[in-house]
Order: C-alpha cells, then structure tokens, then sequence
C-alpha cells in the first residue's frame, strides 16, 4: 500500500495499492497522456478521465480492476492535478523497482516537466 498526496499543503492523500499501479499498466493509462511541454495539470487529469471514460464503454470497461482504480483513485474527490503528478511518479518507481530490482526514486516538484 502507498500513499500520494493530493494537494501541495499536504492535507489530502489517496491510498494505492498494486493492484491499482498493475491496472494502470494493464490499460497503459499513461501512454501519451502528457503533452510535450511535460506539465501535468487539470487538462491532463480531465484528458484521463475521458480516455477512462472511453475504455468503460468498451468492452474493457466490464473489467472490475479499471473499476476499482476509477472509484478509488481517478475519479476520487481528492484527486487534483498534483495528485495526478504524484502518481505518475509513483508509477515510475514502481515500475522501475519491479523491472529493475533497484530501489531509485524519481521526484518532481509540481510545474517541473516530465521530459
């Protein structure tokens, strides 16, 4: 289980589990959602809830995984674009930790690009 924040001050949070990141992974959420200039704002979130949306319509949408992670953490009261941020580092560590076998964490201030 891992914990992001939401909010810069620190007073919102959203728990993840594995099976949330491995959903993310499954679907491949993140592919091409972040624009060039590497932001991650509130037009990106809206970009993912629509993707989301989309996939929930599908076929793919009978998946109770991708329900899961919509009702627990996309589509949570408390997910902002800084939350968003947060979890797409959370999701690169825990990618590279799996892949690699390597512990090493990448952090991001809010407003830093990706790229």
């Amino acid at each position: 289980m891992y914990k992001i924040q939401t909010n810069a001050t620190g007073t919102r949070s959203i728990n993840i589990t594995d099976a949330h990141l491995e959903t993310v992974e499954k679907f491949d959420l993140f592919k091409g959602l972040i624009d060039s200039n590497g932001y991650v704002d509130e037009a990106v979130l809206d970009k993912l809830k629509l993707n989301i949306r989309s996939l929930l319509e599908s076929e793919a949408g009978k998946d109770k995984e991708l329900l899961d992670l919509c009702l627990d953490v996309i589509y949570n009261s408390n997910m902002k674009a800084y939350g968003l941020q947060q979890l797409v580092l959370l999701y690169i560590n825990w990618k590279n930790k799996r892949d690699t076998g390597l512990d090493i964490t990448k952090r991001a201030v809010q407003g830093t690009p990706f790229n």
